[in-house]
């Protein structure tokens, strides 16, 4: 099971849903929401992670995104993919190979479980004809930089070969080290691309999570069209309390979206975040519309 579930669940439990924003902040996503069940225009690749919905069986799951025009599912394993082929869907970012999210590859004490999971997974995800697995760095457990990016290379140099014969890429996630994942090395845009430079290979990105970059180093637009060569997969999320991405947060995705296209980008655009409404299905259509740019 993928750890951060729990751990997110509980965040939700505890955490009020968050007040509507003034009408003026409401008008800038009229225009969207008014064209929320129209045809989506094929500019993004929409994917929704497996976790943030799992009150519904996998089969529901997979049902309601052919409907809204999704086209891939975050976040699953080998032993789920025969559904998603079922209904056409790919896993857009496959898992199940890494320990967890502290224990990861800039800690060389992790390196002898970590690299024979990655070898066999990055042959299942080729034979199933999928291209992107998730991996992590792990904690940084007192660690300067250097040090975690060495053991990183360390490890990663031992697989990433297999990776580029088989045409997967290993994507590596930015996850917010302030709130959510406390002492998590791999927490901004900067650190992650100095791996990637170290590595050197087109068969490692990073995953561009929106939510938590906004809390750990905000400039969102500006970051990726810097740095957009470095980044294979984008997960989205509001800010604050990772819930619905619309008028009640910070963050305005339209925009995000739009800089986003423009970079050439063409993988998935997966959405993450905790649906509030008493009609989640319907919160995860209207992020569909919000992001269809």
């Amino acid at each position: 099971m993928y750890n951060r579930r729990k751990a997110i669940q509980t965040l939700f439990t505890g955490t009020a849903t968050v007040a509507a924003a003034p009408l003026l902040l409401n008008l800038k996503y009229e225009k969207p929401y008014a064209n929320m069940y129209s045809a989506l225009k094929g500019n993004i690749n929409h994917a929704v992670c497996r976790w943030t919905y799992q009150y519904l069986p996998l089969d529901e799951l997979c049902h309601t995104a052919q409907q809204i025009g999704i086209r891939g599912i975050d976040l699953v394993g080998p032993a789920d993919w025969a559904t998603l082929k079922k209904y056409d869907l790919t896993s857009s970012m496959c898992n199940g190979a890494e320990l967890n999210l502290t224990d990861g590859w800039a800690d060389t004490r992790f390196h002898a479980a970590l690299i024979p999971r990655y070898k066999e997974h990055i042959e299942l995800v080729a034979k199933a004809g999928y291209k992107n697995l998730i991996c992590f760095s792990g904690s940084r457990r007192g660690m300067d930089n250097e040090t975690g990016w060495n053991n990183c290379v360390k490890g990663l140099q031992q697989i990433i070969g297999l990776a580029e014969k088989n045409n997967v890429t290993l994507v590596m996630e930015l996850l917010n080290s302030k709130v959510d994942h406390k002492d998590y090395m791999c927490d901004h845009t900067v650190w992650g691309v100095e791996l990637c430079k170290r590595l050197g290979s087109p068969n490692f990105k990073l995953l561009y999570d929106i939510y938590h970059m906004q809390i750990d180093e905000g400039d969102v637009m500006r970051t990726i069209q810097q740095y957009y060569p470095y980044i294979g997969h984008y997960h989205t999320g509001g800010v604050p309390g990772r819930h619905e991405i619309d008028e009640t947060q910070e963050l305005y995705y339209p925009a995000i979206m739009k800089a986003i296209v423009a970079t050439g980008f063409n993988d998935f655009v997966a959405q993450e975040f905790i649906p509030t409404g008493n009609n989640k299905i319907e919160s995860l259509k209207k992020a569909i519309a919000i992001c269809d740019v």
